[in-house]
């Protein structure tokens, strides 16, 4: 289970949470402009946008679980286990496999509006990417400095929608979501009012009365809603502030290992969350045993090489001790 979500105050900050009951060995990596980017089915890229995400590396191929391109197009996969629907190779669509969908869209679009229109003739394969690795049903959220969509490979077809609520969590489909948040209209930042009656004397005994109501658990749909929430109201004011009010964001929907426990005894959590910086270039996250916030900047790297570059996620707690 993830929440990705899209913060534009203070510029463009795109990132999620990847909730997983294991880890798949996750490192940062820098794709530069001339690595060529192989496909299953579609033409290999040799020349392209250059990449910054998450990856599992494969067979010398990067696997992005999400990932900012350097004109500040983000993408992110995010589980979709009942609702997936992928296909059989189709005349005169472009084939892509689930696995390949980022790193096709980064490397060739510079903005939303160019994602969507290569988003139209796509169809998902039904395609391992090895023995070893099996396809994974997926869902997928984009989003630049203007807005949002999310991308559903549904039974009637790859639905893109436009996200205004610039979040995405898992099953159900994104429609459903949507409609969801109408149930909590009457949930605020504000003070609260005595609403229940005009003849009582009500007074709040504490301050977020405003926000009872708000779903506390882990499933999708409270995630989503929650994530709207503090993502609708959350206030910035400098850079720096954006960053860390984008990671306490993640953090309100946060998974601890033990609260969900799933079949054979395997505990679901946070593995790390991740802020990418669209105007900037910089890729920050922070892991589940390492609170720090590390950072990548791509534009340090020489974006014209034909070489990956990669860092492993640091993984061990770094305390600043101050005695």
């Amino acid at each position: 289970m993830c929440t990705a979500i899209c913060f534009k105050q203070g510029g463009g900050f795109f990132g999620r949470n990847l909730d997983l009951e294991g880890t798949s060995e996750e490192g940062i990596a820098v794709v530069p402009r001339n690595f060529p980017l192989r496909f299953l089915k579609v033409p290999e890229l040799r020349r392209h946008f250059a990449i910054i995400g998450t990856v599992r590396i494969s067979e010398g191929c990067p696997l992005f679980y999400d990932a900012m391109n350097e004109r500040g197009l983000f993408g992110a996969a995010l589980n979709f286990p009942e609702s997936a629907v992928y296909n059989e190779e189709k005349p005169g669509f472009e084939n892509i496999a689930s696995f390949e969908l980022i790193s096709w869209v980064l490397a060739s679009c510079s903005n939303l509006e160019e994602a969507k229109r290569k988003l139209e003739h796509v169809n998902i394969l039904s395609t391992n990417f090895s023995k070893n690795l099996k396809k994974t049903p997926l869902h997928w959220f984009f989003a630049d400095k203007t807005g949002a969509i999310s991308v559903e490979p549904l039974e009637k077809g790859l639905v893109v929608s436009e996200n205004s609520t610039k979040v995405l969590t898992n099953e159900p489909p994104f429609e459903f979501h949507e409609q969801n948040l109408r149930g909590y209209l009457g949930i605020s930042a504000e003070e609260t009012e005595n609403c229940f009656s005009k003849k009582l004397e009500l007074l709040p005994y504490s301050r977020g009365m405003g926000a009872i109501g708000l779903p506390g658990d882990f499933s999708s749909a409270s995630r989503f809603i929650k994530a709207v929430f503090a993502a609708e109201n959350a206030v910035c004011e400098s850079e720096e502030d954006c960053i860390a009010g984008f990671f306490h964001i993640l953090d309100s929907v946060f998974m601890v290992k033990g609260c969900v426990r799933l079949p054979e005894g395997k505990l679901e959590r946070t593995v790390y969350s991740s802020c990418a910086d669209g105007k900037n270039g910089i890729y920050y996250y922070k892991t589940y045993e390492n609170n720090r916030i590390s950072a990548v900047d791509m534009k340090k790297e020489n974006l014209e090489s034909d070489l990956l570059i990669s860092y492993p996620m640091f993984a061990k707690q770094d305390i600043l001790w101050l005695n």
